[in-house]
């Protein structure tokens, strides 16, 4: 007897959802997500704020999305569509009415206990091979922060903490203080 096969979900699946719904698609499955908590929201205000902030003072061409802000991380794929908490783009031929098509330069996720091993995992994989050149992951419980630098001359991970200055290596000079976050 043959076992039944997962339903494949696909990209008109993902943009039929009701727009109150918090969802990814991954990989033909969708992955639903909770309200993120208060402390995740206050990071990625002062994530916004301080990356927003820079990219305005150097008159900088790239652009910043919070999340909901949808990415199909493949062009040709129908089956890949996640929401970062923070999207930085810089190639503006990338960006669509419905978000981003293509790999941003830079994501930031905020995880929670029910996503960690999505984000640590998953998703690190999926932003590695799809061209993120970096990807931060920022714990609120741990108050860490995980740096990958996912470009094939530099990949690397380097490990910080809510009281360290962290170098955004997109940006020759764009250094945020975890230490001015106020939970």
């Amino acid at each position: 007897m043959a076992m039944a096969q997962p339903k494949l979900y696909t990209e008109d699946d993902y943009y039929s959802l009701p727009e109150d719904i918090r969802a990814e698609l991954i990989d033909g499955q969708i992955y639903y997500q909770a309200a993120p908590s208060r402390a995740h929201q206050e990071i990625l205000s002062f994530l916004h704020v301080e990356i927003a902030n820079y990219i305005r003072a150097k008159s900088g061409s790239c652009r910043i999305y919070p999340a909901p802000f949808a990415v199909k991380l493949y062009k040709d794929s129908e089956t890949t569509i996640v929401e970062p908490d923070i999207s930085v783009i810089c190639d503006h031929t990338k960006l669509t009415d419905r978000g981003c098509t293509g790999a941003p330069d830079w994501i930031v996720e905020i995880i929670s206990p029910s996503t960690s091993s999505h984000d640590y995992i998953r998703k690190l994989n999926l932003y590695a091979d799809s061209g993120v050149r970096e990807y931060w992951i920022v714990d609120p419980i741990k108050e860490t922060i995980f740096v990958y630098h996912l470009e094939a001359t530099k990949f690397g991970v380097n490990t910080y903490t809510f009281q360290d200055k962290i170098k955004a290596n997109i940006y020759d000079d764009l250094w945020i203080d975890f230490s001015q976050l106020n939970l």
